[in-house]
Order: structure tokens, then sequence, then C-alpha cells
């Protein structure tokens, strides 16, 4: 079954945003429940201290029309029946009010401020906690997957899409929330308020919407092109970094520079288009909030030139006097307008919601990716040989290992591991239909040196591959010391396989660092006697700082020979009883090539190798030399044998014919 492949941007998977929200509940259930009571507290704050604010409208207006003994109230300080807008009286005064207003105004500034907070928490440590369990996800799926995905693809799913998931759950979802909140509260506030008004605002938001879904629909449309041009010319400026020394070489900075140019045109034109829609969407609903709020001004107008007292404008409360409608004309303006500013706000978040789910999307479709499937239950350990010659498990690191069988009925069985390895009938295809292997068969005893000479594709580098199981054959058999190897734990048959490849990947860290990634728990003392074995030591100590010498760009400071003799000290420091060298000397000059097979040669000492390699000179003292071409060995034998062959081998060798 095909690898599912990574989405198009801008195609977000149905259900995206349910698993999203269904995951950020799960590990944060109470921060999200204290942000939606800050939330529930800041959107009453808000209305209510609209409330207060047309109470002390109607406040005024009783002040005015009231005495008290001939000396008209002091609406400050003298306390009166003030009648709200639903219809309720309060004995107040303006003082009281205008306190209880503050008051309101602070639990909302403390509410904003809670949530807020709570919310930048939550945000990071959830990006912190997805970004981990996709690295950790990934490590686990197989070779197969990196080799059909474009690995800029991979990276910017830790950096474009990522950013637009901590923008959609730090930004875009509260506003969500908080809109709906306020948007339904003041809804019901307006109907309660007056029908005929708010159905100009219900006519308003229907216009509004028509806006959204119009110029909103074409800006998310640019603005998700636009990431995905943004992530063609973070790829394109990263090749060039890369390969600088191959455009100057070639001195094709022109043409580099047309490329560029055509990238960065097409990022320029995808957001330009986003920012001219993005930008005139505020000002659009904007306006139109400033005519609901005009015509909610001239409708209440309307209504009290036409006799308000003969109309109830609302469904709970007639209105009955002066400082009423005036109370009622203020509150509805103002509740407006603040439905008109949320759904204005919502528009801006819409381009968040749809990148996020985008991002999300395919970030998800990594994480769905089926895991590198493990069914062994062969494990590897170190023993430790007794007088007698018998040997127990032992946890300190030794040069002996064995397979440890634990059968079903409990009982533990130990097999010394030899590093006899069998291919028998081998066949195998990367795309299930054209097979890269067919029929081969391999027979490496303990000890041996098995070398594969071939041209490139014959199959040399895939029956390592096999070996290691980063893919599995379609048919045949694979033994390691009688073991099909499909039983064994594939962490621990990769742990018996030392491997040096003809590509070397230095990691940023110490020399020591790069040399004790073969074996984590070595020490100090191991990885210079490992730097040793590979011949790397001489160099070494002739770095800056010696072993303590900062590596970094894969080691870009480094020779080719020298990164090669580390990859060897390496794989020396991991000790594995089965060596694997997949052209290790292609790429280095004759001197290194010799310190590099002196350095070899130490390390295959009392080991099962496998040799692959270009120069025929390195193979010569081989107990065997398979020759592959097209998926078959055509030929196999000592190097004396091949010779007298005189064929495939024997030309190769006098140079009648090239490898490639």
């Amino acid at each position: 079954m095909p690898p599912v492949r990574i989405r198009e941007r801008g195609r977000a998977k149905k259900g995206t945003m349910k698993r999203l929200l269904k995951q950020l509940f799960k590990l944060y259930p109470w921060h999200l429940v204290l942000v939606l009571v800050c939330l529930v507290f800041n959107v009453f704050g808000n209305i209510s201290s609209s409330i207060f604010v047309s109470l002390t409208t109607n406040a005024l207006v009783a002040s005015g029309e009231m005495t008290y003994a001939g000396t008209p109230v002091n609406p400050f300080v003298d306390t009166y029946d003030v009648v709200s807008t639903f219809g309720f009286t309060m004995h107040t005064n303006i003082t009281s009010l205008l306190i209880i207003l503050g008051c309101i105004y602070f639990v909302g500034i403390f509410a904003s401020w809670g949530w807020n907070r709570t919310m930048a928490i939550v945000t990071q440590s959830f990006m912190n906690d997805f970004r981990k369990r996709m690295f950790d996800h990934m490590q686990d799926l197989p070779i197969k997957y990196f080799d059909t995905h474009a690995h800029g693809s991979i990276m910017s799913l830790y950096t474009n899409d990522i950013d637009t998931i901590r923008q959609f759950i730090s930004q875009a979802l509260p506003s969500l929330i908080q809109t709906g909140l306020v948007s339904i509260f003041v809804f019901f506030i307006m109907l309660s308020t007056s029908v005929w008004m708010t159905l100009v605002i219900v006519v308003g938001f229907f216009i509004m919407m028509g806006v959204v879904k119009g110029v909103g629909g074409k800006s998310s449309k640019y603005f998700i092109k636009q990431q995905a041009a943004l992530g063609k010319v973070e790829g394109d400026i990263e090749e060039s970094i890369q390969g600088l020394k191959v455009i100057k070489v070639f001195t094709h900075e022109e043409k580099s520079c047309e490329e560029f140019d055509k990238l960065n045109d097409e990022l320029r034109h995808y957001a330009t288009n986003a920012n001219i829609h993005g930008n005139i969407m505020m000002p659009v609903m904007g306006n139109i909030g400033n005519f609901l709020y005009i015509l909610c001004g001239i409708m209440g107008a309307l209504i009290f030139a036409f006799g308000w007292k003969n109309l109830s404008l609302s469904g709970y409360a007639p209105i009955t006097n002066l400082d009423q409608f005036a109370g009622m004309i203020a509150l509805f303006l103002m509740m407006s307008r603040m439905f008109a500013n949320n759904v204005n706000q919502f528009s801006q978040q819409l381009i968040f919601i749809v990148m996020g789910m985008a991002g999300a999307s395919r970030c998800l479709d990594l994480m769905d990716e089926k895991p590198e499937t493990d069914d062994g239950y062969v494990y590897l350990c170190n023993v430790k040989y007794n007088e007698d010659g018998t040997f127990e498990e032992t946890e300190e690191h030794t040069r002996d290992y064995a397979w440890k069988h634990q059968h079903k009925n409990g009982e533990l069985e130990y097999k010394p591991l030899k590093g006899d390895i069998v291919l028998d009938q081998v066949d195998f295809s990367y795309d299930g239909n054209r097979l890269v292997l067919e029929d081969v068969s391999i027979y490496a005893h303990p000890g041996q040196k098995i070398a594969f000479v071939g041209a490139t594709g014959a199959g040399k580098t895939t029956i390592t591959n096999l070996i290691n199981r980063f893919y599995d054959i379609a048919d045949g058999k694979i033994r390691y010391d009688g073991i099909n190897i499909n039983k064994i734990k594939k962490a621990d048959l990769r742990k018996s396989l030392g491997i040096v490849l003809q590509d070397v990947n230095l990691f940023t860290g110490t020399v020591m660092d790069n040399i004790r990634y073969g074996r984590l728990d070595a020490t100090d003392e191991e990885c210079i006697k490992a730097a040793k074995i590979a011949n790397a030591h001489d160099f070494i100590t002739r770095l800056p700082e010696g072993y303590n010498t900062m590596l970094s760009g894969d080691g870009a400071n480094l020779s080719q020979g020298q990164r090669q003799l580390l990859s060897i000290a390496r794989a020396a420091v991991a000790d594995a009883p089965v060596m694997i060298l997949d052209e290790a000397t292609s790429s280095i000059d004759t001197r290194t090539e010799k310190l590099v097979q002196q350095g070899t040669d130490q390390l295959m000492e009392g080991r099962t190798v496998f040799v692959i390699a270009h120069r025929l000179s390195t193979v010569q003292n081989s107990n065997a030399i398979m020759v592959l071409d097209h998926g078959h060995i055509i030929e196999r034998g000592t190097h004396d044998d091949l010779i007298a062959q005189k064929g495939v081998y024997y030309n190769l060798y006098t140079g009648a014919f090239e490898l490639e």
C-alpha cells in the first residue's frame, strides 16, 4: 500500500478541527475551562458596561425632571428612581452607577488578562507537545516514507504548517469563542430592546456575511497560495546555500538569480492579492457597521417622531417615558456597534482558521502514517563467558553477544551471535511491480568478508537495506545465525550491524559527540580508542580543540577523508559483530584511502563484513566477491577465481569494462 501523500496546501481534511480541538481539550481541560470562564466574564463586563451606560443616561434625563422640596435633584449625590430600558426600577444615583461601572471594567480587564495569559501558556505548551509527537512518530516511520516524500515538504510541516496551527489556537480560537458569546448575548439584548431596530441589524448581518464570503474567501485563497509560494522560496534559498560552491564553479549565479526571482515574483503576486483583499476587509466591514449605526439612529428617530408612546418596541417591557426611551436608544446603538465589531473581528480571524486547518491537515497526515511494523520477539543481549565455557547475560558492554529468544511457555533460550548471514532465493521490489533483486542467494559465514561489485542500480545497496530490514523482501528468506530476521526485533537487529556509508552525516556537536553517536554510553577512552582504530586520532589531535572541536554544517570544515574516518570511528565504537561498508572509499584520495583501508581492516577483524566498492583494489582480499547485474548475481568467487574465469569481473579489473 503506497504511503499517504502530504496533503496539498489549502485542502483541509474533513474532521481536522474536531481532532485538533479534541487533542487540545484532552491535554489542557482545566486551562481551557479557565479561559472560557474568563471570556464569559470579559464578555459580561463589556455588555454590562453598555447597560450601565444606558442606566446612567436614563438617570441624567430623569434628574432634570425631578425636584426635592422645590430644589432640583443633585444626580451625583441624591438617590432617586431610575427606570431601566428593560422596565425595572433602581433607586440610585449617578455616582453609584459610575462606581459599579468602574468595578465592571476592572473585572473585564482582569478577565482579559487572565484568558490571554492562560491561552499563551496553553498554545506554547500544546505546540511543544505537538512537535514532539510529530517528531517521535516520524522516527518510527519506515525508510520508504522518506524515499517517497520530498524532504523540503517534510521540513515545511515543522515550520510554516506548525505556525498556522499556533495562530489558530492563540488568536482565531479565542476570538471565535468570544465573538460567538458576544453576538448571542448582544442579539438577545437588542431583540428585547427593539424588534424593529433589530431587523435593521439582521439585514446588515447578512450583508456583512456576504462580504466575508466574497472578499474573505478570496483573501483566504491567496493567503494559502502565499504560504505555498513561501515554502518554495525557502526551499530554493536552502538549496542555493548548500550548492553555492557548485553555482560558483559553473558560473550559474545569473541563472540561480533568475530562478529565485521567478519564485519571489510568484510569492509577491500571491502576497499582494492576499493583502489587498485582507486589508480592504476591515474598512469595508467597519463602514457597513457605521451605516448600521446611522440606520439604527434614524430608525429610533422615526419611532420617536411617529408616536413612541403608543408603540410597544420591546417584547418584554413597553416604553412609557422619555428617559427610558433615551436609554434604549443609547443602549441599542452601543449594542449595534458591538455586534458589528464582533462580526468584523470574526472576518479577520477567518484567514487564520482556514490556514490553520490546512496546516493541521498536513501535520496530521504525517501522524496518520503507519509506523514501521515490528513483530520480532528475539532480542540481542550482551553476555559474559565463564571459565567453564558457559555464558550468562550481563548489562555491561562486552564484545560477546547472544540472541535471547523467549518462547510462549516463558522459557528463555540463548543462542550465541556468530555473524552467520544467509540470503536464500530473495526477491525484492520497491514499487511492487518491477523486481530489483531476483533469486539472490548469498552465504556469509562468521568472520568472512563478502564483496558486492556492479554498476549503479545493480542492487548492491538494496541487499544491505534488506539485511537491515529497512525494507521487507517479497519472497525468499534472510537468516541471521539460523534465525529468520523477521523474528528479530528491528532495533536489536540494527544494533548488531555497524554501517559506514559513502555519504557521511555529521551532526552539530563536538568531534567526541559525533564518534560517541555510535554508542551513547561509550566513555571518552573508548571513543579515543575507536578513533585510533579508524586512523582518525592523528588528524583529530591537530584540530584547534582536538576532540572538543565543534562541528557544524555537516562537518563542512573537514575534508571528505576526515569525515569518512570519523564515520569509521563511529562504527568502531559501536563495536557491532557484523559490518556493512557501502563504498566507504569512493570519494577520497589514494593517500587517505590507505588510511581508511587500514582503519576498516582493523574494524573488520573478527567480524562478518559486507563491502560495496567501486574500486576493485579494495575487495581483492574478500572471501567471496559477488558480481551483480540488474538484480542478478552473474558471477561469484574469490578474486583469483574470478580472474581465472575471465568473465565480467576480469574485464572490469583489467579495465576492459567500466562499472558505469
